[in-house]
């Protein structure tokens, strides 16, 4: 895709991703392995993981953690640059699994070390303890964490954008000129 095109936001995008994902060998390489390049849907993951037995309880209370933390400090979060998260628990052949959805600004690199430092700094733990496989040492060894995303990632094989391409900080400015339009009509009024 053109970067003419990638800068108009105006013309929903799609992308139709191949099998398997993004070819990894020819991606840029990062710090980490392959950086995939930006889709209509920005940046993202989904991951896919086992829940360690009898932690299901774990993981609705830790999001009752962030939707405090959130209402609490609305920014803690901020470096990640996110649009959307979503969690999901289901289960499969009798066991439950985890899905991980995040929509982010910067590259999995970036996003993966944010992640990381936001926990280390504040000293919380991840959910992601609860899931199968996870290291113990994530808060210290960051390949280790970027690993385990790495090997539960599941590519996606369409991503759309309705206004593609758009930053979440572009799209905060553009809702607040909005409302400081709205004001300013409404005051002449």
């Amino acid at each position: 895709m053109s970067a003419a095109s990638k800068s108009d936001w105006t013309k929903p995008a799609a992308m139709a991703i191949p099998k398997g994902g993004f070819n990894k060998e020819s991606a840029e390489q990062g710090r980490y392995g392959p950086i995939f390049p930006k889709s209509p849907a920005c940046y993202g993951f989904s991951i896919l993981s086992k829940i360690i037995p009898g932690r299901d309880d774990v993981f609705y209370e830790y999001a009752r953690n962030i939707e405090a933390a959130v209402a609490e400090t609305p920014d803690v979060l901020a470096v990640l640059k996110l649009h959307y998260l979503r969690w999901v628990l289901f289960p499969i052949n009798g066991e439950t699994y985890f899905m991980y959805q995040g929509i982010f600004d910067t590259d999995f690199d970036k996003y993966t070390e944010d992640a990381v430092s936001i926990f280390a700094a504040s000293g919380l733990n991840t959910v992601f303890e609860n899931l199968e496989g996870f290291p113990a040492d994530w808060k210290t060894n960051s390949p280790a964490f970027i690993e385990f995303v790495r090997e539960h990632q599941c590519p996606s094989f369409l991503e759309y954008g309705e206004y593609p391409y758009v930053s979440a900080d572009e799209i905060k400015k553009a809702l607040k000129l909005k409302a400081a339009f709205s004001d300013m009509l409404d005051q002449m009024q």
